[in-house]
């Protein structure tokens, strides 16, 4: 069965930074073959936008103003996905930032802790709140995405590669722990995409020249699927698409 086929009917989806990018990308490509979506986002407004699009299409989403600095929200909305719904068969950890680039002397401390709270530790308070929920589930998936520079440490990103590496091995660890489950749990490397994060830091780059956000989703649809078997895995998104052909 291809992504295009997959019918999620009946599943549902929790997605984190929802509202922009790969993370609305994911939603609406989750929400367009039946899950219904649980979206995360910081913005009321393009959270509205967002639910708007996905109904509009036919689909089903609940949206959720969340900022993930308040991780003790994060254990709250565990407790309102298990009483509403009893389980959740797809978590996306997507949401994260990217801080500041330059020496890592020279880094604010302010910064370094909301950076490493939203894109590690506030992804620790998912797997926390939501293993139980995943556990229930009958093909329980989670994945969660890192980036290249987890492993390409490169002058000037010590923050932001810091926290991509410590989420590897996080979900790495979580992932082994879960191996003899049906739970599946990896890690996907998006590579170059057209987001407003990548702008940020290359802001001389054409856009035109690398993926949009939608050319991801076949991928985290495959790592939905129930006959899924991969776990524990990082997946470069740009080897995966050049082994699709």
């Amino acid at each position: 069965m291809t992504s295009h086929e997959q019918n999620f009917e009946g599943k549902i989806a929790l997605v984190t930074g929802a509202t922009r990018g790969i993370g609305r990308a994911i939603a609406l490509g989750l929400a367009a073959r039946g899950a219904h979506v649980i979206a995360l986002g910081r913005t009321q407004g393009a959270l509205e936008e967002l639910y708007d699009e996905i109904t509009a299409a036919g689909g089903s989403a609940t949206c959720v103003p969340a900022d993930l600095n308040d991780l003790d929200s994060i254990d709250t909305l565990g407790g309102i996905v298990a009483e509403r719904w009893g389980h959740l068969d797809i978590l996306v950890g997507n949401a994260g930032l990217l801080g500041m680039v330059g020496p890592t002397a020279h880094v604010d401390p302010k910064i370094w802790d909301e950076v490493m709270r939203v894109n590690t530790t506030s992804n620790w308070r998912l797997i926390r709140a939501m293993d139980p929920l995943l556990r229930a589930a009958p093909a329980g998936r989670a994945m969660f995405i890192s980036s290249g520079a987890s492993q390409n440490f490169r002058p000037f990103f010590a923050l932001y590669s810091a926290s991509k590496a410590a989420l590897d091995a996080l979900v790495t660890c979580y992932a082994k722990e879960v191996e003899k489950l049906p739970l599946k749990v990896n890690i996907i490397n998006p590579g170059p995409m057209r987001t407003a994060m990548r702008r940020k830091f290359m802001p001389g780059e054409d856009p035109q020249t690398i993926p949009a956000p939608e050319e991801i989703v076949p991928l985290v649809v495959d790592l939905c699927s129930p006959e899924c078997s991969q776990n524990g895995a990082w997946i470069s998104f740009t080897d995966w698409k050049a082994e699709q052909g």
